[in-house]
């Protein structure tokens, strides 16, 4: 059979031959049109069969495994045929960037000339990688070249990099209106999102589902693939609902969105995250379900996302699908799995405090607040560039555990708001109860003097010294105090610091005291009112004879006001035949009370000769023998014997131990008996 075999490979291969390389090509042609890559790839491999090296060919079959998803294949292909004079760098670099290795498809992309495509690719690659700025540059540089969509990637890089604020001025060079397509009026609300306008945000991004939905609606798209397509606008949209409080429809809007299931990988993903967080710790063991579909962990104890997401989510929102995590497992109490997602998250995000402040979180949650203390302070050190959070951090946990002082010191270490009134104000409380007044004194005058040499037009020294008055009055240091009044009077004419002036002064100078005083407007309706009468009242102290004034009427501003009419007295009525002259004895005070409830009740005493059994006439009674000590070990059936004896009916007299008690235990059961 092997013979046969053979001859029938003949005119097979015969017949390959005859085959002209113009043809394949108009075949491989044909497929590509099509949209049959996999066909076009075996064609471009017959045509390396008959002129293997092929440039074109090569490229073909490597464009076509890329279009039919075989990445792998393609960059086998790619490697195989480095050594022919064939630029493939571009095809390199776009197959690593399908695998995720963003730093190799860069190292690819280093090339003396670069067209319009490979900057491209290059700008995508660092949008990933997140470095914005080169990003930026590059498009940038081929706004001025006429590019299709352009912006839309433009206003994305510029959103990204925090840059929300030039989207308006770029948009406006690129003469583009945020109108133009559905992607880029998404990406124009979400540029209005970061500059809080969350208003026009919202209405941006249902003008932008109506046009989406227009648009793919003429381009043949179902109704399936238009849900799919614009999930990324309605999970933004319940975002911004999120933020303007619309609680209840933003978990709407998620849950329909999960539940659904027809949004991309990524768009399911912010789905989950943010619905995790409006829900909070509520329902703690439920949402860790539905982030542990997300996460998963590899065979060498690595952590990652799964389905995909660590190419298409952004490096925040990974950072924040992971910190919610560690939160629900503290919420949780699974400190260990915590604390070991905590120190995979410093290795995966090394540039981000969010780990570090998630370790203090940890021992925070363990009743350790001083070695969360300790390494925040550690931090603050390491990094002084990212100090302000860390410190921050600190001056929180140690207020929450009582150590008062350290809160107060971690909060003078910031120096951008050190000196602002609501820090100014958490130190001194702080020293306060820390009991260090003298601190808290020393506080509010480095204030006084940084804001008096401060060149800014929103000046808060009055702010500052009025509040440093009022403590310094209160600690007993009125020099200081009537010091700080009399400036704030002479310099920024306050009237509640002309009021603590007075106050003070009384304390300090009687004569001062006075003259400010006069400054001080006279309050309406008080021009008729004489102090010396008011001091008269029943309300004055006892005069020195021991003697005390009359009352003194005070005069009425309203003279027509008319006289309360007096209440006319009605005599009391008695009982028919009582004389109020000779009442005779009081009544009972207790006559109300029931007679159970009284001094004088009395119970009765109760009949001892109802405890004997009595049986019918004629029956005798028997003595009852003596009862021994009940044996441990039947004392459960005794107590089984005597319950059955107690709940049953009683149909005849006993003698036994139980029909006694049963018989005395009520009245109505002795009743029934003797009927019987």
């Amino acid at each position: 059979m092997a013979p046969k075999s053979k001859e029938k490979s003949k005119p097979l291969a015969s017949s390959q031959s005859s085959i002209s390389i113009e043809d394949l090509f108009t075949s491989l042609n044909g497929h590509i049109k099509q949209l049959e890559y996999e066909k076009a790839a075996k064609v471009a491999d017959q045509v390396l069969s008959v002129a293997p090296g092929d440039e074109d060919a090569i490229q073909c079959k490597i464009v076509a495994l890329i279009k039919a998803d075989n990445i792998d294949d393609a960059l086998k292909i790619i490697e195989s045929h480095q050594r022919l004079p064939i630029d493939l760098n571009f095809l390199k670099a776009y197959c690593l960037y399908r695998q995720n290795k963003l730093d190799e498809a860069l190292q690819s992309l280093k090339i003396p000339e670069k067209n319009t495509a490979t900057m491209l690719l290059e700008s995508q690659i660092l949008y990933r990688v997140g470095r914005m700025d080169g990003c930026l540059e590059i498009y940038q540089e081929l706004s001025k070249s006429k590019i299709d969509s352009l912006e839309i990637n433009y206003v994305a890089g510029l959103v990204s990099a925090g840059r929300a604020s030039e989207v308006e001025k770029v948009m406006d060079a690129l003469r583009v209106k945020p109108m133009s397509s559905f992607e880029l009026a998404y990406n124009t609300a979400c540029s209005l999102v970061d500059r809080n306008k969350h208003r026009d945000a919202e209405q941006l991004l249902l003008s932008a589902q109506r046009l989406g939905q227009a648009t793919l609606k003429e381009d043949n798209f179902a109704d399936d693939e238009i849900e799919s397509e614009l999930a990324p606008i309605a999970v933004q949209l319940a975002y911004v609902q999120q933020l303007l409080g619309q609680t209840q429809e933003a978990m709407e809007a998620y849950t329909n969105i999960i539940k659904r299931n027809l949004a991309d990988e990524s768009s399911l993903a912010v789905a989950v995250n943010n619905l995790v967080v409006l829900k909070g710790p509520k329902d703690v063991s439920d949402s860790l379900k539905k982030l542990d579909r997300l996460i998963e962990k590899g065979d060498q104890g690595q952590f990652q996302l799964g389905r995909g997401l660590d190419s298409k989510l952004s490096g925040k929102q990974r950072e924040a699908i992971y910190v919610n995590r560690v939160l629900l497992l503290l919420h949780a109490n699974r400190m260990d799995q915590a604390r070991e997602l905590v120190t995979a998250l410093q290795g995966m995000f090394p540039d981000s405090v969010m780990p570090l402040l998630l370790q203090a979180a940890v021992f925070v949650r363990e009743n350790k607040a001083g070695r969360a203390e300790e390494i925040l302070g550690q931090f603050a050190e390491k990094f002084p560039d990212k100090s302000k959070v860390f410190l921050l951090a600190k001056a929180q946990v140690a207020a929450a555990a009582g150590h008062h002082q350290v809160a107060a010191e971690s909060l003078a270490k910031v120096p951008d708001i050190q000196h602002m009134p609501a820090t100014v104000a958490t130190i001194v409380a702080l020293k306060e109860r820390a009991g260090d007044i003298d601190g808290a004194e020393a506080v509010f005058d480095s204030a006084i003097r940084w804001w008096s040499n401060a060149m800014t037009e929103d000046s808060k020294l009055s702010v500052i010294m009025q509040e440093a008055a009022s403590f310094k009055l209160k600690h007993g240091r009125e020099k200081e105090a009537f010091h700080l009044f009399e400036e704030l009077v002479k310099g920024h004419g306050r009237v509640d610091a002309l009021v603590g002036l007075v106050t003070t002064a009384a304390h300090v100078d009687v004569e001062k005291a006075e003259a400010y005083e006069k400054q001080l407007k006279p309050l309406p309706g008080l021009k008729g009112i004489d102090v010396n009468s008011l001091e008269k009242t029943s309300g004055s102290k006892p005069l020195e004879n021991g003697s005390h004034g009359g009352t003194v009427q005070m005069p009425e501003d309203n003279k027509n006001k008319e006289k309360t009419k007096k209440k006319r007295k009605r005599k009391p009525r008695y009982p028919k035949g009582f004389d109020p002259a000779n009442p005779g004895p009081p009544p009972d005070p207790e006559r109300w009370l029931p007679k159970r409830e009284r001094s004088s009740y009395r119970p009765k005493r109760k009949d001892k000769r109802a405890a004997h059994v009595r049986g019918s006439q004629g029956t005798v009674v028997r003595e009852k023998p003596e009862v021994a000590a009940p044996d441990p070990s039947s004392r459960s059936a005794a107590d089984n014997a005597e319950s059955n004896a107690a709940s049953s009916r009683p149909n005849q007299a006993s003698t036994s131990k139980a029909a006694a008690q049963n018989a005395g235990s009520s009245k109505t059961s002795k009743k029934k008996s003797r009927k019987k």
